[in-house]
């Protein structure tokens, strides 16, 4: 009975880890590497292992972080099952079709300048031929209903609350007389989101395979991150000029549209023109609306109040590119909510270059921004950035709200620990080495039994725990 981990090990993508019970492979989560570009060319390296080894594979949510590797692994092999909650499927549906066609348009572009340079072509990551594949191989389940993945593999999925159909992964493992119990949080959430339910908390676990995203700090309370937010907007409002928020199409948007439209007269939002300028995200407004038995119930029923009439005033839901290009003719008094949350693609692109140079601009940064990303440079305070290659400055006022993150913070993290009786061993994965530090302190105080910070390739035996093989 063997665990090891292939990813999200010291950074926060690319989460990957195996199971090895009774001669069957599990592969919990398959994600994207993302950042850099060297980042991002990793994603083409062999996987280390066969992926026509793998039996099944168990997702925690749809993240592209957690999913983005899957159609790579069912092109070089893979024909096992897919498992996780029903609420995923419908999200993996529309992500994973999103960046097939990115892999594509990417490598049609690369292709014209090798092209132009005498050499050879290069093909995608992988197609919305392969992503339809991928689709095919989804099975759906409940929150709190167990499950057979394979022979020795029973699985149960938890609310994590971090997006919609997010899970916190529950397995019972088997091997001859040997029995283990792990659980893998996923991406935890942030408990108090205007939109999804607390994280559930678990109470035995054998092992704990822990995120520590925000592991080194603390978000302010609620109130005072939505009071930070309405100041920031009526900063704007005085200048005149737009506000730009990169947001992630899943949660992000769905969470930032719901709060304003608690906040409409508070935040003076009829004196703004609010466009949601990602196709993404408004189709995946469209699958929270469908599964509002996972909300909250207080939202939910909001949302369903809010189904006959408008949800914000002077709201535009732009899908085609002719309705994005002619927002940006606007100077004075657009919302602009666009993707990618991190500014590594998509429309929030176009609208950096038309606004991130004039000093009336506001940029709301709302999520977390991984090293080598273009939201990350704009936090750290960039006096420039490069957009396709010109060198555009940056005067636009920069603002980062903290607390609105979809993560759990220390002190979340800690809390959530604190329900297992038996203080388990830990493995930290998916976040930056400081963060693992810090969090990996915290829990030693908590008297975690051990606590280790994962490398690529560390190897656990689960019958010899709390050791871990390469360790000594």
């Amino acid at each position: 009975m063997k665990l090891s981990h292939h990813g999200a090990c010291g950074e926060v993508t690319g989460s990957c880890h195996l199971l090895e019970v009774g001669g069957r492979r599990v592969l919990i989560d398959c994600g994207l590497f993302q950042g850099t570009p060297a980042d991002e060319e990793r994603n083409r390296d062999p996987f280390p292992f066969d992926p026509k080894g793998i039996d099944a594979v168990v997702l925690s949510h749809a993240h592209i972080d957690h999913s983005g590797r899957l159609p790579l692994l069912v092109r070089r092999g893979f024909r096992g099952t897919i498992h996780t909650q029903q609420a995923s499927i419908d999200l993996c549906e529309i992500m994973l079709k999103d960046a097939a066609y990115l892999h594509e348009k990417d490598a049609e572009w690369a292709n014209r300048k090798r092209e132009r340079r005498g050499q050879p072509a290069v093909e995608p990551l992988y197609t919305r031929q392969d992503a339809e594949a991928t689709l095919g191989l989804f099975v759906g389940h409940r929150y709190g209903k167990f499950f057979d993945v394979v022979p020795g593999v029973r699985v149960r999925l938890h609310e994590a609350g971090h997006i919609l159909g997010s899970a916190i992964v529950e397995l019972r493992l088997r091997e001859g007389e040997l029995q283990r119990t792990l659980v893998f949080t996923g991406d935890l959430g942030h408990a108090g989101t205007p939109l999804l339910r607390f994280p559930a908390r678990l109470h035995e676990a054998d092992l704990v395979i822990m995120e520590s995203t925000y592991g080194d700090r603390c978000h302010r309370d609620w109130a005072a991150t939505w009071a930070e937010f309405g100041e920031v907007l009526h900063e704007a409002r005085r200048s005149r000029g737009n506000i730009l928020m990169p947001a992630f199409a899943v949660d992000r948007t769905q969470e930032l549209l719901f709060a304003m439209s608690r906040h409409v007269d508070d935040w003076n939002l009829d004196h703004w023109h609010i466009f949601v300028d990602s196709p993404m995200a408004i189709r995946v407004t469209s699958v929270y609306l469908k599964y509002l038995d996972l909300l909250y119930e207080k939202a939910a029923r909001e949302l369903v109040d809010a189904a006959t009439g408008p949800l914000l005033p002077h709201i535009r839901f732009t899908m085609t590119s002719e309705e994005s290009m002619a927002i940006n003719r606007i100077r004075s008094g657009a919302l602009i909510i666009a993707g990618s949350g991190m500014c590594t693609g998509g429309r929030i692109l176009h609208h950096l270059k038309h606004n991130v140079w004039r000093p009336e601009t506001h940029v709301i940064i709302v999520g977390f921004q991984a090293e080598g990303t273009l939201g990350r440079a704009l936090v750290d305070g960039a006096d420039h950035i490069r957009l396709w290659g010109e060198k555009v400055v940056v005067k636009a006022k920069i603002h980062t709200i903290g607390g609105l993150s979809s993560h759990a913070d220390q002190a979340g993290l800690r809390n959530w620990y604190r329900e297992f009786r038996s203080r388990p061993p830990v493995v930290l994965v998916h976040g930056e080495p400081p963060a693992l530090l810090a969090l990996a302190n915290v829990l030693r105080k908590e008297n975690a039994t051990h606590v280790w910070m994962a490398r690529p390739g560390m190897r656990f035996d689960l019958g010899d725990l709390p050791v871990p093989s390469g360790t000594r």
